[in-house]
């Protein structure tokens, strides 16, 4: 090595941190296929779905828009979040108090970034809110969730956290419905925890990105019970399938300003605005017509329909797992296998899945990534590995209230099927004593 060379200095905060475990899943499932192997990939949550004519139609024509914007967004977008905040919550927000960034990802880093404070995250729960606190040094305070409380926080497990040392300044993120379960909270649910976050002064950032695909339409937002200590956060990429396109947002309530201007600060010297183009897009996609209603219905019941498909063909070789209710994700837990991979040297959930790539094909990824222990064999399988255009095609042609039966399934979303298969047939494969 050059004597020349600069000393080595990282930051501290970065050591034992790799890349994100989903972009590195999917990195990896791509690379083997290059090679030519057989992976179905369900590492990766990109929704499987185009993005709906009228929004890509309506960025062509703003392909033109090269100037930068302010760095709190559009000003027409961001009454477009305001409007469609009123109608779907009926709760009044100022489009000034409307944030639009480079992605839901980067406003939750800078969000960290402005807020001084300890982060509570339940678990399991996404791969990017515990590293990015790392990154910055804050606290984080873990809050195990349960399967039998279908791996949702509970009030009292909040009030557990805040009651012991009650002066803590706290930012929660809580997630529904959920990365990584695809399971929701109840109105009355999500009030239990408002009035516990209330009492605790607790700023809450609840991630709605997943909302809009609540397989029933019946999504509702602890911003109804706590509007005045709640940021909101939601974007394009899954419900629009516009992940690519890298555009989220954040709603303030009016006593959050201090914080949302701090944001800005943060945001003018780093991203300074998000892209033109794209947002004068995404007008088009929050002032949806018709055609995006019923893209959402369509969307919403084949994922409704292939959730519970696979969850019964897992529960049926005795895995434990939730039907989800949202979004495009369960969470098996393979412990009553865990005898059997012991016999096989797999002793935590990453070996497990790392073993199951090797002998299927089927990616997916462990539950020690989500925040769940090491040794209880959890994993999360994000079933998008199919051709969204024509599944959507094929829910077209069928009554718009009849759910996807195993034929449709099986001819537009068969490579998930095939996945499940091979799971259940490498689980009976396991060595028994």
């Amino acid at each position: 090595m050059s004597r020349n060379m600069p000393t080595v200095h990282l930051n501290p905060n970065l050591e034992g941190l790799g890349i994100s475990a989903t972009v590195a899943i999917n990195d990896r499932s791509n690379r083997m296929l290059a090679e030519g192997k057989d992976v179905i990939k369900l590492g990766l949550g990109e929704s499987p779905f185009p993005v709906p004519t009228s929004v890509v139609e309506a960025l062509k024509s703003s392909a033109h828009e090269k100037s930068y914007l302010e760095v709190k967004g559009l000003p027409a977008l961001r009454e477009a979040v305001a409007d469609h905040h009123v109608r779907t919550f009926g709760i009044t927000r100022d489009p000034a108090d409307v944030i639009i960034g480079p992605g839901s990802k980067e406003l939750m880093f800078v969000l960290q970034l402005a807020y001084h404070g300890d982060l509570i995250i339940p678990a399991p729960s996404w791969v990017s809110y515990a590293p990015q606190a790392k990154i910055l040094g804050r606290d984080i305070h873990w809050i195990s969730t349960r399967y039998e409380n279908d791996w949702l926080l509970q009030a009292d497990e909040l009030e557990q956290i805040c009651f012991d040392d009650p002066d803590r300044a706290r930012l929660m993120i809580i997630n529904y419905p959920s990365n990584p379960t695809g399971r929701t909270y109840t109105s009355e649910q999500l009030k239990d925890l408002a009035d516990v976050a209330r009492r605790h002064r607790v700023v809450v950032l609840s991630d709605e990105i997943y909302g809009k695909l609540h397989h029933d339409g019946m999504h509702r937002s602890i911003v109804e019970h706590y509007p005045e200590g709640t940021i909101f956060s939601g974007g394009l990429s899954k419900w629009c399938g516009a992940g690519g396109w890298r555009l989220g947002l954040f709603v303030f309530p009016e006593n959050l300003r201090w914080l949302r201007d701090a944001m800005l600060t943060v945001g003018s010297e780093t991203y300074t605005s998000t892209s033109s183009p794209i947002q004068h897009a995404a007008v088009a996609a929050f002032r949806y017509d018709d055609e995006i209603e019923e893209y959402l219905q369509d969307e919403r019941r084949i994922l409704k329909a292939l959730g519970a498909t696979i969850t019964e063909m897992l529960q049926a070789a005795g895995v434990r797992v939730k039907c989800p209710q949202g979004a495009f994700y369960i969470f098996p837990d393979f412990s009553a296998f865990a005898d059997r991979f012991a016999l096989w040297g797999i002793s935590s959930s990453a070996k497990m899945c790392e073993k199951l790539l090797e002998d299927t094909g089927v990616a997916i990824l462990p539950g020690s990534d989500f925040g769940r222990p090491d040794s209880e064999f959890t994993a999360r399988l994000a079933y998008v590995d199919f051709d969204g255009s024509k599944a959507l095609a094929g829910a077209r042609q069928l009554p718009a209230d009849q759910l996807p039966g195993q034929e449709f399934l099986m001819r537009y979303c068969g490579r998930i099927i095939d996945a499940a298969q091979r799971i259940t047939k490498w689980l009976e494969s396991l060595p028994r004593q």
